[in-house]
């Protein structure tokens, strides 16, 4: 089994998923008393969050460059960044290390076109949404046509992120607002729906959408897995 180097903290809420995922995926795959090889290098997300919304992307690339490079001197055998929105700084981590970077656009965009969906709404901080360093890669790799919700649904979406499931409060309103932007985005054209920030899925389960939900969460943490146990 090779070990599998995860960045956490972006935030501690969604990273405890990943954890979860992981070791359920191993054990289910290989039994018994199996649990994944893994070194976890969580950071503190506030002086993040604060650089994220500075546009100072130099800066958290620094961070993560040294949590990567820890990873990697401590015996990882990859690099798991456990946040879409961080993958903006993703071509300059990869370059920082010799072990691979399993990019969370890529096990999505594969699920999504597994499931013969080309036309797909995009739920993520404003920075997913609005930026090219995600869509682009979803467009260019896999050729999704990718929608994006209203100015102001952006607004909401990335409020609700920020405010409430990085810090663990899922509340019903904000289910519903998520649950009627889901429904404008369908009425667009939309034939699915990717959970492009990994808090997303605290809130939002297929139970409550009407289109096919992408848990890039999910998704991302068992291609961790797949890495992690290909002979």
């Amino acid at each position: 089994m090779k070990t599998i180097g995860l960045i956490g903290g972006m935030s501690w809420e969604s990273s405890l998923e990943y954890y979860r995922i992981i070791n359920a995926a191993v054990r289910e795959r290989l039994g018994g008393l199996h649990s994944a090889q893994c070194l976890l290098y969580s950071v503190d997300f506030a002086p993040i969050a604060e650089l994220q919304h500075a546009e100072n992307w130099a800066a958290t690339a620094a961070i993560l460059i040294d949590a990567a490079q820890r990873l990697e001197r401590g015996g990882a055998d990859c690099v798991v960044l456990g946040t879409n929105t961080m993958h903006k700084v993703a071509d300059q981590l990869a370059a920082s290390v010799a072990i691979p970077l399993l990019h969370i656009a890529d096990p999505t965009g594969s699920a999504v076109r597994a499931q013969g969906h080309t036309r797909v709404g995009l739920l993520a901080t404003r920075f997913t949404m609005e930026q090219d360093f995600y869509v682009e890669r979803l467009r260019s790799r896999y050729g999704l046509d990718v929608l994006t919700p209203s100015a102001a649904d952006r607004a909401t979406v990335h409020r609700i992120i920020y405010d409430e499931l990085c810090l663990g409060q899922i509340r019903p309103e904000s289910r519903q607002q998520y649950q009627a932007i889901i429904g404008r985005l369908a009425a667009a054209g939309a034939g699915a729906i990717i959970l492009g920030c990994t808090e997303i899925d605290l809130l939002i389960k297929q139970a409550d959408s009407p289109l096919p939900l992408f848990d890039t969460t999910r998704l991302h943490a068992l291609a961790a897995v797949d890495f992690a146990l290909e002979r």
